[in-house]
């Protein structure tokens, strides 16, 4: 026995933190939850006001955002009932500006003859002031300024109920949303695609497609890797592309796998190849084209900078990813999620040579993937089509693979074995979806997203555009990119990001002395490299989930990558506050 192993690993009292397991993703995310919660006890909240604006979009049309007005920012307070009762009585008198208000008289005269002391702000929207009208008519008078009030949810409760309690994180953020956003749309897609790649997975058209290619490509299939990486890229600098690698991943892990690599790589060249594409876009409406409408700056100006930008962090992106895929496949044992993987390995080792054949129902099957794949990229850019559509067109997909299989008598299908199929593809990830809820409850703890309802969210957003102010123009700049990574971690929506902080960052670039050009690369250099990271992604969870990777084992691998993201990130700003980027 040698020396290290009598002294080291099997030493008593020795522990080998080289095996300590991966907190699960349910874990992490509450212990987040819990954080943010305690964050609520020791920042008080803050709101903006509100307005919109039009500007025009990437199609040359006239689009409007609801964004906050960066100098109306005010702590939440509780009402100077005294200063308050004097107002309406004035308000009251004045008929003209009561129909400007379009206040209700009669509710107004109603609420003077009641006991000011116990009025609310609740008791104002009533009769039709809103605090942003309050505000915009009398500043932070109308306030009793001497408490700054936290929004703090409590340990249990709902909204009926005694209101919001973080213990309740995973039934809100589940809940919350609508059919084309998160949490419940994206959490009904996950089901649909799982659900619908459960069918076709049975009919094993995928598995027997995946040993024609390696048979037939004949060691030139590592080529595909840096081609796909590319491919996904380009999809997330044109059309923001996100939500749609779920249903490509499920195909892509089992096909990355049996080349030898890992799901780690699977993900990579699929989701995070997205997310690279959107960070360096030059046309992305959901980014991009939103922050310079935002910020004033002419819709897709700085293409050029932009275009050269994408094909250099592409590629280094895709050689990152290969190089750590090259020592995968030399000693596969090395990658954190080999045992993970094991399920996939298995699965394609259990397919006989005869269910290996390729005949002729296994390429319809594929043909019939490929033409709804194509219907779907078509139907995002070119008409609109988001979540309802796309788990529509997915399940058109699976309906239409398992009438084929029926046909062509794929692994013995049937009627009820698609239904069995699609549940326990529904069953596979509705863990995922659980996952998309719990990580909306995070937002939630800390006050949502909202830039007009009082935070602890507006309040930071606040506080870190202050600190900025004064600063050298590089590092300014840069400290927008670090801002807007972080900022990230909690808001992942590009859009939603883009309006609640470039209508700060924007006049602050103005303030520091860098084009807010440079603003808008500071966000989409943040927003787009952290969505690879943060476990607050909806669509991030939904790869993974499919993938079957626990986020901390994700996080392992991806640490080191958002290192060599923020390091090309920060080279960019600095040539771009080097040239003067307009």
């Amino acid at each position: 026995m040698s020396l290290k192993n009598k002294q080291g690993r099997n030493a008593p009292g020795k522990k080998d933190f080289t095996k300590l397991k991966t907190p699960h993703t349910y874990a992490i995310i509450f212990f987040v939850v819990v954080i943010c919660w305690i964050l609520t006890f020791l920042i008080p909240a803050g709101k903006f006001s509100t307005h919109t604006i039009e500007y025009t979009d990437a199609n040359g049309e006239t689009a409007t955002r609801t964004v906050l007005m960066a100098d109306t920012f005010r702590y939440s307070y509780a009402l100077d009932t005294d200063f308050v009762a004097d107002a309406l009585s004035d308000i009251r008198q004045d008929e003209a500006l009561m129909e400007e208000l379009e206040v209700d008289p009669d509710a107004l005269s109603a609420l003077l003859k009641t006991d000011p002391s116990a009025w609310t702000q609740e008791d104002l929207d009533a009769v039709g002031l809103s605090d942003d009208e309050m505000y915009s008519m009398y500043g932070e008078e109308f306030y009793d300024t001497g408490k700054k009030l936290h929004k703090t949810a409590k340990i249990w409760g709902t909204e009926d109920f005694g209101g919001f309690g973080f213990l309740n994180y995973v039934f809100e953020g589940l809940v919350t949303g609508d059919r084309s956003g998160s949490a419940v749309g994206i959490c009904a897609l996950i089901l649909v695609v799982g659900g619908a790649f459960g069918i076709i997975m049975k009919t094993g058209a995928i598995d027997a497609g995946i040993y024609a290619f390696i048979k037939s490509t004949r060691g030139l299939e590592r080529l595909a890797l840096p081609l796909l990486f590319f491919l996904f890229s380009l999809g997330g600098a044109t059309f923001g592309m996100a939500e749609e690698c779920i249903p490509f991943a499920m195909i892509m892990v089992p096909f990355v796998i049996a080349l030898g690599y890992d799901s780690i790589v699977a993900v990579t060249v699929t989701y995070v190849a997205s997310q690279v594409g959107n960070a360096v876009s030059w046309m992305s409406p959901f980014s991009v084209a939103v922050a310079q409408g935002i910020a004033g700056v002419p819709v897709l100006s700085g293409a050029t900078f932009r275009l050269v930008m994408w094909a250099v962090v592409t590629l280094a992106s895709a050689c990152f990813m290969m190089a750590y895929a090259e020592r995968v496949r030399k000693n596969p044992q090395h990658s954190v999620v080999y045992e993970g993987d094991a399920y996939f390995r298995d699965r394609l080792n259990s397919v006989t040579e005869e269910e290996r054949e390729f005949n002729l129902g296994h390429k319809l099957i594929l043909l019939e993937m490929l033409a709804v794949l194509i219907w779907i990229i078509w139907g995002v850019t070119q008409k609109g089509f988001y979540i309802p559509e796309i788990a529509s067109q997915f399940f058109v997909m699976g309906f239409a693979a398992g009438v084929i299989a029926i046909i062509f008598h794929l692994n013995g299908m049937t009627i009820n074995g698609m239904a069995s199929a699609f549940q326990g593809g529904v069953a596979d990830l509705a863990g995922t979806a659980i996952v998309v809820g719990m990580a909306k409850g995070i937002l939630l703890v800390l006050g949502g997203s909202d830039a007009d309802v009082p935070s602890t969210l507006n309040t930071i957003l606040y506080a870190i555009g202050t600190v900025l102010e004064g600063v050298p123009a590089f590092i300014g700049a840069w400290a927008m990119y670090i801002f807007q990574s972080l900022f990230n971690l909690v808001v992942t929506s590009n859009s939603g990001q883009a309006a609640l902080t470039m209508p700060i960052m924007a006049p602050l670039s103005d303030l520091v002395g860098v084009p807010r050009q440079i603003a808008v690369l500071a966000f989409q250099l943040g927003a787009g490299f952290v969505d690879a990271f943060t476990p607050v992604s909806a669509s991030l969870i939904g790869v993974l989930g499919v993938a079957r990777i626990e986020w901390g084992k994700w996080a392992k691998f991806q640490i080191k990558m958002q290192a060599f993201f923020f390091l090309m990130g920060t080279i960019i700003i600095a040539i771009a506050v080097a040239i003067n980027l307009q």
